[in-house]
């Protein structure tokens, strides 16, 4: 039987330790995802899966059970260095179709640079796949205009998390998660 996840909730953390792991396990609580065993997967938003809150999403799961997401991951120990880790979505308009979900890791970018950025690959991803003519060379928000017109695309979307790296030069580590619900 196939596992084909129904919905999707979005979560973010950070964690600061002095040790790399323990700051990933710190944002894993940060994002209230600590508790399971999670499994990265490739980025396709399933057909006629439903984006619903993280705070419904966590009453469908338990502790230790094995949840798929995709994750956008970044850590650095450099005292000062700005970090961010982005997940972009993109949800076609007919609902029996797949979306996509993108992962961005970056330094020195502002939430909102990596979350539009985020967004942006996602939308491209499916604007591809549905055969929508783009220029790729164009901005985001012009291909955005493009992709509203169309109609195929329904929406867009992103959620983030940045830090500034700590001042003492412990490890910082931001996510962002895409988590699934089967």
């Amino acid at each position: 039987m196939a596992q084909v996840p129904r919905k999707v909730f979005f979560t973010k953390g950070v964690g600061r330790h002095r040790e790399k792991l323990s700051s990933f396990e710190l944002a894993l609580r940060d994002a209230g995802i600590e508790k399971y065993n999670l499994v990265n997967v490739s980025s396709i938003l399933p057909p006629h899966c439903v984006i619903i809150p993280r705070k419904r999403g966590e009453t469908e799961l338990v502790p230790g059970q094995i949840v798929y997401c995709v994750m956008a991951r970044n850590s650095s120990n450099e005292a000062a260095r700005q970090l961010s880790a982005a997940i972009g979505v993109a949800v076609p308009e007919d609902k029996s179709r797949y979306g996509y979900l993108s992962e961005h890791h970056s330094f020195g970018e502002s939430a909102e640079v990596s979350g539009d950025y985020a967004e942006d690959l996602a939308a491209q991803m499916l604007a591809s796949t549905l055969g929508i003519e783009f220029d790729p060379d164009a901005s985001y928000n012009e291909r955005k205009e493009i992709w509203k017109i169309d109609g195929r695309i329904y929406k867009t979307r992103n959620v983030v998390q940045s830090a500034i790296g700590d001042r003492r030069g412990k490890w910082t580590t931001v996510i962002a998660v895409a988590v699934f619900v089967v």
